[in-house]
């Protein structure tokens, strides 16, 4: 799938109705779907409690916070691309701050073309997560297969008293001649001797 067929939903924590509605002027439906805008820390941990976003864009300072922790917080735990927005003479301070958790700073005030030109690495940034994503579920995925295959050698070690080498070789065959996965045939073995 191209980046331009890809749908990310995004979150705006931002209290300024100005930029909340030149943001939202820039973000077509097509691409940008759902487009939820809170107006504090606090209304925005409790949305992402709730769900997960393909962005946050926050414009610093708010109400309740700077945003700052916030920010750090969804790079730490999430596979959620964060912009933070701070006043231009705050910017180098609250990079050196939150870009080693992967948090992308930018000045403010922010024209058109840079938010244009955030938003594009954003998406890079959110597919490389994605990839990762996918390569650690297949990880997982592996390890729990092997986690049932070796479970199952050891109810045919109890249950037939097979060696484990003899184990291992049963469920290979079983699975070779049968045209199934290891993870299936111990799945039945773990079934049939538990």
């Amino acid at each position: 799938m191209s980046l331009k067929e890809r749908i990310y939903s995004i979150l705006v924590v931002s209290a300024a109705e100005n930029f909340n509605s030149a943001l939202s002027d820039m973000l077509p439906e097509t691409t940008y779907n759902p487009v939820c805008t809170v107006e504090s820390v606090n209304a925005a941990k409790r949305l992402v409690s709730e769900r997960c976003f393909d962005f946050v864009i926050i414009n610093s300072p708010l109400p309740d916070d700077t945003g700052m922790r916030f920010a750090i917080d969804l790079c730490s735990s999430k596979g959620t691309v964060v912009l933070f927005l701070v006043k231009a003479e705050l910017h180098a301070d609250m990079f050196d701050k939150v870009a080693e958790y992967g948090v992308f700073t930018m000045p403010k005030p922010i024209s058109r073309s840079y938010a244009l030109t955030a938003l594009s690495w954003m998406k890079s940034t959110r597919e490389r997560l994605r990839s990762y994503e996918k390569k650690n579920l297949s990880i997982e995925e592996k390890m729990e297969e092997i986690r049932l295959v070796n479970r199952a050698k050891w109810l045919l070690i109890s249950a037939l008293n097979m060696h484990e080498s003899d184990a291992h070789r049963y469920i290979e065959k079983q699975a070779m001649d049968r045209c199934v996965s290891k993870r299936q045939v111990a799945e039945e073995i773990i079934k049939t001797y538990s």
